[in-house]
């Protein structure tokens, strides 16, 4: 595949194509939830995958720029074309606040359709149910800016999308991948998996799409988002342990250096888009192999890849 045509490609792509793009990018979600796919393990919202590496990307929202250098700069492309047991993983955020959402998340979607057992994606709060909506949440008037009317549909299919996306990852004993944090009563990854059957009755889908790790606290407090919890050291390490894991990798808040530690290196969070209206100096992606013991959150962000 070659990038720099498909960066062009989700700049000129209409809107009949574009939508044939959403719509078979969810049917192959749908799929895998039945027929699984070849380098991971899917279990309803929750996938397991235990061998190769990773590629982790966090917030892009909706910036192109960010997206297409930690493709560049992680040689994803020609590394999996190789024959390398390499995968990216979204933290979730691909829409919303950059003017580039519809293009990222073609691009995504492309990247997905066209290395489906390489490409993992999950759920952000900005791709999250009716009921827990995201402010501002203008993906849906730059998809009519940019192709009218049909930019309605456009919208509809990409919630029937996001519908679809993955809510944690999990790498036995070493991670877990999310967007937001740990719930705060977890007790099992069976609660990972149907977090979204689950919704609204119980608030892991929420927690996990929008907690915030809060080094001051202990347990939890409401969080001044509107949605979510802000939870403490103990709240990481409770549920952690319950899912059998060390180390929480995280996204959707905005860091200066593209990452930060929390809760004694139990958890790291990962920011990678910068640009206006957020101020972080640098975004950032990490590169994790599941072949090694796992790393705490400081060691993780020695090693994390800033530009």
């Amino acid at each position: 595949m070659d990038l720099s045509k498909l960066v062009e490609e989700a700049f000129s792509v209409d809107a009949n194509s574009f939508a044939e793009v959403l719509r078979t990018t969810a049917e192959a979600l749908s799929r895998e939830r039945v027929d699984g796919v070849e380098g991971y393990r899917v279990d309803e919202g929750l996938v397991w995958v235990d061998k190769g590496s990773l590629v982790v990307i966090g917030d892009i929202h909706g910036d192109l720029d960010s997206l297409v250098t930690i493709l560049r700069l992680s040689s994803f492309l020609e590394r999996v074309e190789g024959g390398e047991d390499l995968r990216l993983l979204f933290l979730g955020d691909y829409v919303d606040r950059g003017e580039l959402s519809p293009e990222v998340l073609y691009l995504v979607c492309s990247l997905k359709l066209a290395y489906p057992g390489r490409v993992i994606m999950l759920r952000g709060n900005h791709e999250g149910p009716p009921d827990l909506p995201s402010f501002p949440h203008d993906y849906p008037y730059q998809l009519t800016r940019k192709y009218g009317q049909e930019g309605r549909e456009l919208y509809k299919l990409s919630v029937e999308l996001f519908e679809l996306m993955y809510v944690a990852a999990i790498s036995p004993g070493k991670y877990l991948f999310l967007h937001g944090g740990v719930p705060h009563n977890l007790s099992s990854t069976d609660e990972l998996a149907k977090a979204r059957k689950l919704h609204p009755q119980k608030r892991f889908l929420e927690e996990i799409l929008w907690n915030d790790p809060d080094d001051s606290i202990s347990g939890v407090t409401p969080s001044p988002r509107g949605a979510g919890l802000l939870f403490g050291p103990d709240v990481s390490e409770r549920a952690l342990s319950a899912v059998g894991v060390k180390t929480l990798i995280r996204g959707h808040e905005p860091c200066l250096r593209g990452t930060y530690v929390a809760h004694k290196g139990l958890v790291i969070t990962l920011f990678s888009r910068k640009g206006p209206p957020y101020g972080n100096q640098y975004a950032a992606f990490l590169e994790v192999s599941l072949e090694k013991p796992a790393r705490s959150g400081y060691e993780l962000d020695r090693k994390a890849k800033r530009f």
